[in-house]
C-alpha cells in the first residue's frame, strides 16, 4: 500500500495548487489550437481528411506541448522536497528507494494522462461531425499509444532529472535538454539509421499513421524502466550518503 499512498501524494499536491491546473490550461490552449486548426484545414482541404491523426500527433504545436508538459509536471518531483528538507523526512520513513519512484512517477503519469483524456473530445468531435474518411479511429489509437508511451519515457526522464538538482528551473533545464536531444536526432541526421531509430518524432508519424511496431513499444517501456532504476539507485546512494 506504499506507492499507491506516494502516487495520491503526489497526485493531491498537484490539484491543492493553482499552478496545476495553470499547467493544465495552458497544454489544453495548445491541444485545443491546433484542433482548430486542423478542422479549419479540413473544412478547406477534405483530401486531408484522410490522414487527420497526423494532423494531431505530427504537429509542431503538438511537439510544443509534448516537450512542455514533463518537465513542467516533473521538475518539482525531487528537487522541491531536497529544498524544502522534506526529501529527509520521506528517506526516513520505512519505504524503499524504489517504492518511493515508482510511487511518485505513478502519481505524475496519472495526472499526465488526466490532462490527456480531455482530448479524446477531438475523436468524438470528427466521428460526430467529420466525414465518414475521418472516422478512422486505428491512426487516432495508435496515436493515442504513442503519446502514452512517450510521454512515460519523457515523465521518467524528468523524474531523474528532478533527483539531479535541488533548483527546479535547473531540473526542469535537464529535462528539456534530454527530451529535446530525442526530439532533434532524427531531423537533421533521418539518413543515419542509430539516429533515426532513437527519433521520438519518427516514431510518432508511424504511430499517427496507424502502425504500432513491437520494437518501439518494447523500447519505449525498457526506457522508462531504465530511468526510473537509475532514479531508484541514485536516491538509495543519496540515502546512504
Amino acid at each position: 500500500m506504499k506507492i499507491p499512498a506516494i502516487a495520491q501524494r503526489e497526485i493531491s499536491s498537484y490539484f491543492h495548487t493553482s499552478s496545476g491546473y495553470g499547467i493544465a490550461a495552458i497544454f489544453l490552449g495548445l491541444i485545443g489550437y491546433g484542433f482548430w486548426r486542423m478542422v479549419a484545414s479540413l473544412a478547406q482541404f477534405p483530401a486531408a481528411a484522410l490522414r487527420p491523426a497526423a494532423m494531431l500527433f505530427d504537429t509542431s504545436l503538438y511537439w510544443l506541448a509534448m516537450l512542455a508538459l514533463p518537465p513542467m509536471l516533473t521538475m518539482r518531483l525531487f528537487a522541491e522536497e531536497r529544498k524544502t528538507g522534506t526529501l529527509s523526512l520521506l528517506l526516513s520513513a520505512p519505504v524503499s528507494s524504489g517504492e518511493i519512484v515508482f510511487g511518485k512517477f505513478l502519481g505524475i503519469y496519472a495526472i499526465f494522462l488526466a490532462i490527456w483524456t480531455p482530448t479524446l473530445a477531438c475523436a468524438w468531435v470528427l466521428r460526430r461531425f467529420g466525414t465518414s474518411a475521418a472516422v478512422d479511429l486505428a491512426p487516432l489509437a495508435a496515436g493515442y499509444l504513442g503519446t502514452a508511451l512517450v510521454g512515460a519515457f519523457f515523465l521518467s526522464v524528468g523524474l531523474f532529472a528532478s533527483l539531479c538538482s535541488r533548483h527546479q528551473l535547473v531540473a526542469g533545464l535537464l529535462c528539456v535538454t534530454a527530451t529535446g536531444a530525442l526530439f532533434y536526432s532524427g531531423l537533421p541526421l533521418h539518413s543515419l539509421h542509430a539516429f533515426d531509430a532513437l527519433s521520438t518524432v519518427r516514431h510518432m508519424a508511424d504511430f499517427a499513421r496507424g502502425t504500432v511496431d513491437t520494437r518501439v513499444v518494447v523500447w519505449y517501456l525498457t526506457s522508462t524502466g531504465l530511468m526510473l532504476s537509475l532514479s531508484a539507485l541514485l536516491l538509495e546512494y543519496r540515502r546512504l550518503a
